[in-house]
């Protein structure tokens, strides 16, 4: 999934919903972002980050 593909699937979205990582240990709020530029032709990536609190 691309960034603009991530941006239009969210803007279909209720804005009061919170976003939601689903991993092994079960769900955690999205707590940021980084971005990681890459070279040799591969594309950039952005990296969605678990909130580090309580859920």
């Amino acid at each position: 999934m691309t960034v603009g593909q991530l941006i239009a699937a969210l803007q279909k979205m209720p804005a009061e919903a919170v976003v939601l990582l689903e991993g092994d240990a079960g769900y955690s709020l999205v707590g940021g972002l980084d971005f990681e530029e890459n070279g040799d032709g591969m594309p950039d990536e952005v990296i969605l980050l678990p909130s580090m609190e309580d859920d």
